[in-house]
């Protein structure tokens, strides 16, 4: 059966090679990012992975802890280090997508959420490190890279970036808020070397991370009147990543079920 593009309702060519395609994508390890990855892999795509933690032995990608590099995104020595190591595992070849999916949110000491008068400037710096900085430097250090596979930039925000949320922080909000406008500006300077550059504005999706309370918001403000699927986000950002959304950039597309109407 063909497959459908989510954004378009294009149809994608089930035929299409894409062995030659390699995507780089952080905040792998787990929920939207571990879902990516299936899809990618799925569809032939070499896959290398980031996160701060070792690879997962128990994962079933082939050649996956070769194409692991473990990364605290949160250190910019460490980044700085791990982008020499990426550019070393791409030794010359073309990258055709990079997904910047790693995102921190810190909470309270109860779990309660952390606002603009709770939050300690240290969780503002760590927080807008890994969510702002961090993309912006992964896509600059590999700017060659994708420059040469014609790439394509996703960049995972969130409906928080637009709106106050009952559990997402003030610095998680603020740094997302600040990645959709980093990923216009990034649209209007990328493009002319042949990069797009987009971003996607996950809602309340169906992972492990999902905050108590969480039913009863989806009853209140989701008009789907469900939590979204990680399956449904990782389709999206394949979409974008391929040729189907070749004349997209500059974009933020949501996914949250109507929650942001």
């Amino acid at each position: 059966m063909d497959q459908v593009c989510p954004v378009t309702g294009a149809r994608l060519d089930p035929a299409t090679d894409y062995s030659d395609r390699t995507l780089i994508i952080s905040g792998a390890s787990r929920g939207i990012g571990h879902a990516t990855v299936k899809r990618f892999h799925d569809a032939g795509w070499r896959v290398i992975t980031i996160s701060r933690r070792s690879f997962d032995k128990a994962c079933p990608w082939e050649h996956g802890a070769d194409n692991h590099v473990e990364i605290d995104l949160s250190d910019l020595v460490a980044l700085a280090e791990g982008l020499a190591v990426l550019k070393r595992k791409l030794a010359g070849r073309p990258l055709t997508a990079l997904v910047n999916n790693a995102g921190i949110s810190p909470k309270g000491r109860d779990g309660e959420r952390l606002g603009t008068v709770n939050t300690s400037l240290t969780k503002w710096q760590e927080v807008m490190t890994v969510n702002f900085f961090a993309p912006l430097l992964l896509a600059r250090g590999l700017m060659r890279e994708l420059r040469d596979g014609n790439g394509s930039i996703v960049n995972v925000t969130s409906i928080a970036g637009s709106r106050v949320h009952p559990f997402a922080g003030a610095a998680y909000a603020t740094s997302k808020a600040a990645l959709a406008a980093l990923t216009r500006e990034m649209a209007n300077d990328f493009g002319p070397y042949g990069i797009r550059v987009n971003a996607i504005a996950p809602g309340e999706i169906d992972t492990a991370i999902l905050s108590p309370g969480t039913e009863d918001l989806v009853e209140r403000e989701i008009p789907m009147r469900r939590l979204g699927l990680p399956d449904e986000v990782a389709s999206v950002i394949y979409a974008l990543a391929t040729d189907v959304g070749a004349y997209v950039s500059g974009a933020e597309i949501h996914i949250n079920g109507g929650q942001h109407v």
